[in-house]
């Protein structure tokens, strides 16, 4: 038997808090088995509740051919097309009956869910994949629909967590899907509710992509093809580097889903090492939140600005995207009425873009239950963005979409009993926070 590793997607267990002895049932205990590494941040926020439950239910990698199982099943859409494509061979059938089988799983329309839908395959190849491969890595809970025609749907994952898709229809012909990549988040960014949760687990590549292709499943017929992926939904991406990377190479594949690699939008909080190796890895587009101007604000608001600060931030993105012809990053800016949307502040941000190839979303802030912020009001926005205009930035606003379902930038997820602590208050900005409530 070969040597099998758990592969946590960069969820964080430490080894000396991990005891196989009283986890792993004993046929399993013969087996080499490691937790990959965490990454280790400031005060991050795990919900160690619901954490070491989930660990196990994560698909198992063998070591070997990096194939993702479950149980003595392969996970399909955890692989990318070479590897499907050995593994397939591997049973003794031919590169083109493995191109047949993707297409069967991404592409024409028909999104295979299970071997008996598998339309023009051999029937020993699909008696093959009954016995060996696993179809499904999550299930239909619930949609609900927004007064603006936004969609958000539930999934149920095999270990009972729930994570939440939000498909956002355009007038334009633009139909986005905003994927989670992770149950929950650690970065504990003050302004998110998702924060509130803590991080429960990350999501396998195959958790990840089945949401872009039961989006298209379900929904296209209503709301139109789907064109755009955005990697902006519960939890923090670069924090589940390898598999959302992995997922973002499915989605563009040109025989599969085949999205534009321009228009699979991953975002970060700020994960500097992480998006120094995305820059190099990935040819799709890169988000940045970046909400705040000065590192006394984003160090409150986002708790990752302490290991990672501004300089250290824009420096790296400064740098990095000299290599990249014709790329801008977007820098995501959500507006924080009397935190971050004074005049000052739109000059500050002015100054520290200068030199970065980008494109600036200035967000309108969602409200959700606990919340201490208050969005900015609409002609102060206009007036932040003006400033921005004249200076020669490229510059848009971005009003909520989906809110009165709890579906909006900021507003996914359900935090349950264990939360996330909020963070204290800048002296000068409780008068601020006090007014704007």
């Amino acid at each position: 038997m070969g040597t099998i590793r758990l592969s946590s997607g960069g969820s964080m267990w430490m080894r000396r808090r991990f005891f196989i002895s009283s986890t792993i049932s004993s046929s399993l205990i013969t087996s080499s088995v490691t937790i990959l590494p965490p990454i280790s941040y400031p005060f991050p926020f795990y919900n160690k509740a619901t954490t070491t439950h989930s660990l196990f239910q994560f698909p198992w990698v063998e070591e070997k051919t990096g194939i993702p199982m479950k149980g003595s099943k392969v996970v399909l859409k955890g692989m990318r097309y070479p590897e499907l494509e050995n593994w397939v061979q591997s049973h003794g059938y031919r590169p083109a009956q493995a191109l047949m089988l993707w297409k069967r799983l991404y592409g024409d329309n028909i999104w295979a869910r299970n071997s008996e839908e598998l339309e023009g395959l051999n029937k020993d190849l699909k008696r093959m994949l009954s016995e060996h491969a696993e179809f499904k890595a999550l299930s239909l809970k619930d949609i609900y629909t927004a007064s603006d025609g936004t969609k958000k749907i539930l999934f149920k994952l095999e270990d009972g967590l729930v994570i939440e898709t939000v498909v956002i229809p355009c007038r334009r012909g633009r139909t986005t899907v905003c994927v989670s990549s992770q149950v929950g988040c650690a970065m504990n960014c003050q302004f998110c509710y998702t924060g509130r949760m803590g991080l429960k687990r990350s999501l396998s590549a195959a958790e990840i992509v089945e949401q872009a292709v039961l989006a298209r499943c379900l929904l296209s017929h209503e709301v139109g093809t789907i064109t755009n992926v955005v990697f902006m939904g519960m939890g923090e991406p670069l924090h589940n580097f390898e598999n959302v990377i992995k997922a973002a190479d499915i989605l563009v594949d040109e025989q599969g889903l085949h999205f534009s690699p321009r228009k699979v939008t991953v975002s970060t909080s700020g994960l500097v090492p992480q998006i120094k190796r995305f820059l190099n890895e990935s040819n799709c587009a890169l988000a940045v939140s970046l909400n705040a101007t000065t590192d006394e604000v984003r160090n409150w608001v986002m708790p990752i600005n302490r290991k990672y600060n501004l300089e250290m931030l824009l420096g790296i993105l400064r740098e990095e995207l000299r290599l990249k012809h014709n790329y801008k990053v977007l820098f995501e800016y959500v507006m924080l009425a009397g935190v971050n949307d004074s005049i000052e502040d739109a000059k500050r941000l002015i100054d520290l873009v200068r030199g970065i190839p980008c494109k600036i979303n200035l967000i309108s802030f969602n409200p959700h239950q606990g919340s201490q912020f208050k969005p900015t009001r609409e002609e102060k926005m206009i007036e932040f963005r003006n400033i921005l205009a004249e200076a020669g930035c490229i510059v848009f606003l971005r009003l909520s979409r989906g809110d009165d379902q709890m579906a909006a930038c900021g507003q996914l997820g359900k935090p349950g009993e264990i939360q996330a602590p909020l963070l204290r208050v800048p002296a000068k900005f409780q008068g601020a926070l006090e007014a704007s409530l």
